[in-house]
């Protein structure tokens, strides 16, 4: 079933070029998407009523979408059922007020079309794919797996590139192939191929999502749809706030929120432990739900949640 339009901002209009090239289509889950983390209880287990907390905070501040048991959600260490759970629930939590994309993929192609078709019962708009991993299979074996995985539900399919978790790139010929598929309308891309991104946005009618916060803004200025973050758990009203001042023509305005986030970003992402790690530290400080994350991940110390926390103080309540 084709999930209900969200409402968007439009975008200003695009001049006539000389090539025709056409403006964007609109974002097909919606520009400002959070990879939700899953909360967890002290001992670990799934905490239903702290992820319809968080989904319904996270709504209610400027997410268009959710996506679940991704990379940020621990989907490696989350059952079958612990997942179809979460859908469930956070479908009953933000209603049809954002997309809900579910996180399916795995090394294993029967298993993948598995979950794909829970996560459709459960009550997901999207699918989330990954590459398999491990195996690192070839470019005409990830073809056919996310061939069939497309081809077992009726949801609109996000591809999800990220070769430094898995192995393995989603090559751009691949990208190219796979954009004719009618269910195949996405890529979430953490690639850190800027050029590659720019060539298949060009060529295809694929929605790009950064999928790397540092490159928000600069691919959604080449036609990007938006972003799928880790950041947005903490900071979901100013990383929305970045699209929406360059969809109103304050580029400059978008810029200045852009270079704002970075050193909230960079803690975040890139300071030696998993986003996962620091993301749950960081709403914990807040007193949003979160938890602890799963074995083998381990909680963040006391002195990096303590610097997370001035960090968001100082993105949130800049001094004068």
């Amino acid at each position: 079933m084709t999930p209900p339009a969200l409402p968007q901002p439009p975008r200003p209009p695009v001049p006539p070029t000389t090539s025709g090239t056409a403006p964007p289509p609109a974002p097909p889950f919606g520009r400002a998407l959070c990879a939700m983390v899953t909360p967890f209880t002290p001992d670990g287990a799934l905490d239903l009523d702290g992820a319809q907390r968080l989904a319904d905070h996270l709504v209610t501040r400027g997410c268009e979408g959710l996506v679940l048991s991704g990379t940020t959600g621990e989907s490696p260490t989350t059952t079958d059922a612990e997942k179809s759970a979460l859908i469930t629930a956070v479908r009953e939590a933000v209603g049809d007020r954002a997309r809900i994309v579910a996180g399916v993929g795995t090394p294993d192609t029967a298993h993948t079309a598995g979950l794909a078709r829970q996560a459709e019962r459960a009550g997901a708009d999207g699918l989330l794919l990954v590459a398999p991993y491990y195996s690192r299979p070839p470019q005409d074996a990830i073809e056919a797996h996310f061939r069939e995985i497309a081809d077992s539900t009726g949801l609109p399919v996000a591809l999800y590139d990220i070769p430094a978790r898995t192995g393995t790139r989603i090559e751009p010929d691949t990208l190219l192939r796979l954009a004719g598929h009618p269910r195949i309308v996405a890529v979430k891309d953490c690639s850190y191929d800027f050029l590659a991104a720019q060539k298949v946005i060009a060529a295809t009618g694929l929605a790009y999502y950064a999928g790397c916060e540092e490159h928000n803004l600069a691919l959604y200025a080449v036609g990007g749809a938006g972003y799928v973050s880790t950041v947005a758990n903490v900071a979901p009203g100013h990383l929305r706030a970045v699209l929406d001042a360059f969809d109103a023509g304050d580029t400059a305005l978008a810029a200045r929120l852009q270079h704002a986030a970075i050193p909230l970003i960079e803690a975040v992402m890139a300071s030696g432990l998993p986003g996962t790690v620091t993301t749950k530290a960081l709403l914990t400080a807040l007193d949003l739900p979160a938890g602890p994350p799963r074995p083998p991940l381990r909680p963040a110390d006391h002195a990096t949640t303590d610097r997370l926390r001035a960090l968001h103080e100082d993105l949130l309540m800049p001094s004068a």
